[in-house]
């Protein structure tokens, strides 16, 4: 009988350097290409955000969880302002993590739809934490990762028109 594989072996995504000093930007571009075993050219443009830094984007395909492991790679530079992406796939949530100095790392599920997905025994265990609706919205607030996107707001703003670089991962 034959055995069916229920989740998928692989997904995409999207990495968001949305502020990166000069100088950084080759260490972040041999940091894409070491996890994906695929050479990141990016390109780079200025953040108009924040002049003297420089963003770009670019799309990636590979197995299930890389976007933690891009992350991963990123998240070494506390300087360094980036989201990655990973869609959803068969039977897998798709993830979101967000990276701002000051706030540092944020991460959530996201659904096919992009939004924030919480889950049941979080709301449970937040609910019995704070019985008063003020502590509960702050709460939900962190979970969903308010802040993390008020921060990016303007960062994300400032990259329309930025090209996409697109790299897949290189397996074995």
């Amino acid at each position: 009988m034959r055995t069916l594989n229920q989740f998928a072996d692989s997904t995409s995504g999207v990495v968001y350097i949305h502020a990166s000093p000069v100088a950084l930007c080759p260490h972040v571009e041999w940091a894409l290409s070491s996890t994906l075993n695929s050479r990141a050219s990016l390109l780079w443009s200025a953040q108009e955000t924040e002049p003297g830094r420089m963003r770009a984007t670019v799309d990636w395909a590979g197995p299930v969880g890389t976007g933690a492991r891009l992350t991963t790679a990123l998240r070494e530079w506390s300087g360094l302002v980036f989201e990655v992406t990973e869609n959803p796939s068969d039977g897998v949530d798709g993830e979101r993590f967000c990276q701002v100095p000051g706030l540092g790392l944020w991460h959530g599920s996201t659904g096919a739809n992009g939004d924030v997905i919480v889950g049941e025994l979080q709301l449970r265990a937040l609910m019995d934490a704070q019985p008063d609706s003020a502590g509960l919205a702050g709460e939900l607030d962190a979970i969903l990762g308010t802040a993390w996107d008020e921060a990016l707001e303007s960062y994300r703003m400032g990259s329309f028109g930025t090209e996409v670089t697109w790299l897949k991962q290189r397996v074995g």
